[in-house]
């Protein structure tokens, strides 16, 4: 047995203080985990970029909804990896199984950097890509559920929410750093420079984050409760089939996804991505302004996942994650008004002051929901509404006799959408009528960091910061409470895939569902209905259906359905399972 692995006869840490050294295993094992969402977030920022280095054989417009389609690629196969990696994590150890994903990772994310373009392979550059998307987006599949069990079962009794709310800041430790790491090699050259090339630096430094990660997680030791369970011959045969088959199991695998994660995943999302998406694309902001008051909110309200982390050890774990879903629920629609109000005026004034009205055949209106970004809208109805979605402008919709080509009108001015100067006409009539430009000096602009300390910026930060605060109440306890839901035996499988499910499919969807609903209503604000319903349903859900956790002793008797045994039921509602 080597010196860092605690002996089994000491391992409940719910008997004594936690050591030094295992304040290190914590603090190492969150720090890898900011590598992996840094690994995972470049891709994103940059995806414009990478659309055409890697797309370059296609046309502006399909070389875009090939990145996309790319980007989302990760998100669609987290689940999966979730699978794959948390039956090995429960097969094998929870130690091993998270070296293999940072390392899947990392290597995966530092390859993109040195892979060759289209204009140089072919098509082959882009099918390379999207091969390592999906590794990405598998490694992170195992990474997260790895994590939290690791650190949780390496925590003592009684401050799980604390120690496990380290993971929880990671993944908005990770967002900031990609941002600081692009901010900063934008500066150091021109625009041109870091197209052609510069691009490539955020994700060759990688390596030098995977090299200390690797070399942390070497050093840690195994995760004593599971070495603990397999001493006694109690870990699982098949954690796939027990966690997912049978039911006394599968159940709480539901509710966790419904009455935690999925409001989990949208408050988070929408406080995080669609927010930065809201400011550049609905609100016009500037690229590098929209990233400064992100970056400044993250910095602000990132210990924020500590601080609910550590009160839900107090008060409990429910409270905070619903309370934060209700508060969203109730707050979102204000919130991003006030946003929208501060970050452009003259764009809200022109919205309340220009009456804007499709007049479609309603059969050639569809809603626009791409989230992979490879549907084509192609009616002059869909055209109408997506054109005037993307330039913010509030519209309503009335309906045309079978067979008519879609029009807008515009105070008394009525454009056709099939003409062939549409879109010129659209730009010139909305630019007459009032609607901004990106350039107009009411829209929010910042230079450098400390520009925060104008009343414009400030009051944004403020509003996103408070996004920010929903996001930490939601996330910060999330971990220990899944953790302590399940079994030791199934811990890792059973936690992961309604994490992933929620975050990855719940979340990742935020935007395009978000936008889809926008350009079906004509309102930048309609599509926060979809974070409010869920947060809401979350809330009930979680409230009626699932019981309070911070007091199990996770390192008790794993009472689940074993293959072969006499059943003795595994209940989450009893005290201490």
């Amino acid at each position: 047995m080597s010196a860092s692995t605690p002996p089994l006869d000491t391992v409940r840490p719910s008997e004594r203080p936690m050591t030094s050294g295992e304040k290190k295993v914590i603090l190492a094992s969150s720090l890898g985990t900011v590598f992996e969402w840094y690994d995972f977030y470049l891709y994103g920022a940059l995806a414009t970029v990478i659309g055409a280095k890697f797309f370059g054989m296609f046309d502006e417009n399909t070389r875009n909804i090939f990145a996309l389609l790319a980007f989302a690629a990760g998100f669609l196969v987290r689940p999966f990896g979730a699978l794959v990696f948390g039956r090995i994590g429960d097969l094998v150890g929870r130690k091993y199984t998270f070296l293999i994903t940072i390392l899947i990772m990392g290597m995966s994310t530092f390859l993109v950097g040195i892979l060759p373009t289209s204009d140089q392979v072919g098509i082959s550059a882009a099918v390379i890509l999207i091969g390592l998307r999906l590794l990405q987006g598998l490694a992170l599949g195992g990474e997260y559920g790895g994590a939290a069990t690791y650190v949780a079962e390496h925590s003592p009794h009684g401050r799980r929410g604390f120690y496990t709310s380290w993971i929880q800041t990671t993944a908005t430790l990770g967002l900031f750093l990609s941002l600081i790491v692009i901010l900063t090699t934008q500066g150091i050259m021109s625009a041109d420079d870091f197209r052609s090339w510069g691009w490539r630096i955020p994700f060759l430094v990688s390596i030098v984050l995977l090299a200390v990660s690797v070399w942390i997680r070497t050093k840690l030791s195994e995760s004593p409760a599971f070495l603990k369970m397999k001493a006694e011959g109690r870990h699982s045969k098949a954690p796939l089939s027990e966690a997912f088959f049978q039911w006394e199991n599968a159940k709480w695998a539901i509710l966790a996804l419904l009455g935690l994660v999925a409001g989990q995943a949208v408050v988070w999302y929408c406080g995080q991505f669609y927010a930065l998406f809201f400011l550049t694309s609905v609100l016009k902001v500037d690229s590098f302004t929209g990233n400064l008051l992100v970056a400044w909110s993250l910095a602000l309200g990132t210990m924020g996942f500590v601080l609910f982390g550590w009160l839900s050890d107090k008060i409990g774990r429910k409270k905070i994650i619903l309370g934060g879903c209700i508060i969203a629920a109730l707050t979102y629609f204000p919130v991003f008004k006030f946003i929208a109000e501060t970050a452009n005026p003259a764009l809200i004034k022109a919205q309340e002051s220009v009456q804007v009205t499709v007049i479609a055949d309603p059969s050639e209106c569809s809603f626009q929901f791409n989230p992979v970004g490879t549907a084509k809208f192609t009616s002059t109805c869909d055209t109408a509404k997506g054109s005037l979605a993307r330039a913010s402008v509030a519209y309503t919709r009335e309906n045309a006799p079978p067979g008519t080509p879609a029009s807008v009108r515009i105070g008394n001015k009525v454009l056709e959408v099939k003409s062939g100067n549409f879109s010129r006409d659209l730009a010139a009539e909305l630019a007459a009528v009032g609607y901004p430009a990106a350039s107009n000096p009411s829209v929010v602009k910042m230079a450098h960091p400390f520009d925060i300390f104008r009343a414009q910026p400030l009051m944004l930060v403020g509003g996103l910061l408070f996004l920010v605060i929903l996001v930490t109440m939601v996330y910060g306890p999330i971990a220990a409470t899944l953790v302590e839901l399940f079994p030791t035996r199934i811990r890792y499988t059973s936690m992961s895939l309604p994490y992933h499910i929620g975050n990855g499919w719940f979340g990742g969807l935020l935007p395009a569902t978000v936008f889809a609903m926008n350009a079906q209503t004509g309102s930048i604000y309609f599509g926060l209905w979809y974070p409010i319903v869920i947060a809401a349903a979350t809330a009930v859900i979680g409230l009626f259906f699932l019981p309070e956790t911070k007091d199990r002793d996770i390192f008790a008797g794993d009472f689940s359905v074993h293959p072969g045994d006499t059943v003795v039921e595994f209940d989450p509602n009893a005290a201490d399972y």
